[in-house]
């Protein structure tokens, strides 16, 4: 039989990108705080899958390959001791898959170029801004050769979540720059799967493989390093269990996942982003005990031997 595969990615959204979502102003950052997930984040999660012995997958906006020389190196060292480094787009706009499909194939190509410069090889894999895709996105990632998508977040409370936040921002007067996804996500496959180019939520046979995020059967309750990190123990154990005989587990996460307020994030955005209220270390404790069990239940590789492997099959 084969074996089950389950895979750790990282998403590393900067700072301003929350305030984004938040609808705060970027002033509120100062050099340090806009560099934070780059200079501190990124050696906290390569210390954890240091520690289990296991790869990750790091999900890296080209922008900031370009504004912050400690992005680049970081990623020269990540690939060197054998994280995949994939693309998350060039400026992570919330609204790629809404733009042309000049701009999409532009902003996908400066983002490759940048990862092949700061780590020696272009990318297989892309995760869009949002987890949004769109028929000229998906299009877009297929002209630019990738391997895999993983950008599929087909979870329900999520979905209701975001966009209530987003209304509720609204009525203050303080819009979030973040895109509310069509509701047929909540319909697109748990599994790996060929999207239909023209309907990347549905099943077809696009030469990019999608690995959607880890959600449970029925309720499709979300198992993302925000929840995970966050969670009273007993609820975090029951949902893994929901997904602990899956063929594939993708985990996911974010590079706040590792951060709290006393690494220097302005508070105006502590009291936004509530999971940043909760103290670092106990964030990374319980990170390292999920790391532990899907390396006891799986064979965790990274997303592009994931695809390398489900490819034939699909």
């Amino acid at each position: 039989m084969a074996a089950r595969l389950a895979s750790i990615s990282v998403d590393l959204d900067s700072l301003p990108h929350y305030c984004r979502i938040h609808g705060l102003p970027e002033s509120l950052l100062d050099a340090r705080a806009r560099s934070l997930v780059h200079a501190v984040a990124v050696p906290r999660f390569r210390e954890l899958l240091a520690t289990v012995g296991a790869p990750g997958t790091f999900f890296v906006i080209g922008e900031d390959l370009e504004s912050d020389p400690t992005a680049a190196e970081g990623m020269r060292q990540a690939h060197a001791g054998g994280i995949e480094v994939a693309s998350h787009s060039h400026s992570h706009d919330y609204a790629l898959s809404r733009r042309g499909v000049e701009a999409i194939h532009e902003d996908l190509a400066r983002a490759d170029a940048l990862i092949a410069r700061a780590t020696g090889e272009r990318p297989s894999g892309f995760r869009a801004p949002g987890y949004t895709l769109s028929p000229d996105l998906y299009a877009a990632t297929v002209a630019q050769g990738y391997l895999y998508g993983s950008s599929a977040f087909p979870a329900a409370p999520y979905y209701a979540a975001k966009a209530t936040v987003m209304g509720a921002l609204a009525i203050l007067g303080r819009p979030s720059r973040s895109v509310l996804d069509t509701p047929r996500v909540l319909l697109a496959p748990r599994v790996p799967y060929r999207p239909d180019p023209a309907r990347p939520y549905q099943r077809g046979s696009g030469a990019v493989l999608e690995l959607p995020m880890a959600v449970t059967p029925g309720v499709r309750f979300p198992f993302i390093g925000t929840f995970a990190a966050t969670l009273p123990r007993p609820v975090l154990r029951s949902t893994y269990r929901a997904l602990q005989r899956e063929a594939f587990f993708n985990f996911e996460m974010h590079g706040v996942d590792v951060l709290d307020a006393a690494d220097g994030i302005p508070p105006e955005l502590t009291r936004q982003q509530r999971d940043l209220r909760v103290p670092a270390a106990q964030k990374q404790e319980r990170l390292l005990e999920v790391f532990r069990w899907l390396k006891a239940d799986f064979d965790v590789v990274t997303l592009k031997v994931v695809a390398e492997r489900l490819a034939p099959t699909l």
